[in-house]
């Protein structure tokens, strides 16, 4: 009676060295799989995360921008440092800028008024520190 699920002979020594594991070439073969697939991953992930970093620096510099003209029209001043949002109750904190992963951002300070009752200049813009070109070619400090 032969079954599909013969052992192999004892006594044969190829047929012991081929139980034992997968040879040099299968393991040649699969690795460089692996590294083809990982070779094509990572810059997508690293594309993907400076993506994510430039669309949290929009949101804040448009969160930072909003609050500072905020503060100005109800204060009828501007603010003279970041710190007073945070004093005013306007922020919770200071976000930090997620390129430099610090709360350093420059702040433009402006002789301009933005209304007629306005008793005092300040801040009236803000950007990022970080001195890198963002994915379109700008630097981010010009946004």
């Amino acid at each position: 009676m032969i079954s599909g699920n013969r052992k192999p002979e004892t006594g044969n020594p190829r047929a012991q060295q081929r139980e034992r594991g997968f040879t040099l070439l299968e393991m040649v073969i699969v690795i460089s799989i692996i590294l083809i697939l990982v070779s094509i991953a990572i810059p997508n992930y690293v594309q993907s995360m400076a993506r994510a970093k430039e669309a949290v620096l929009r949101d804040d510099l448009f969160q930072l921008r909003s609050t500072i003209d905020q503060y100005t029209l109800d204060k009828t001043q501007a603010p003279q440092s970041l710190d007073d949002l945070v004093s005013a109750g306007y922020l919770r904190s200071i976000p930090k800028d997620p390129l430099t992963g610090e709360a350093n951002w420059e702040v433009d300070q402006c002789e301009t008024y933005m209304s007629v009752d306005q008793s005092a200049t300040g801040i009236c813009d803000v950007h990022s520190a970080a001195s890198a070109q963002s994915s379109d070619g700008t630097a981010y400090s010009s946004w």
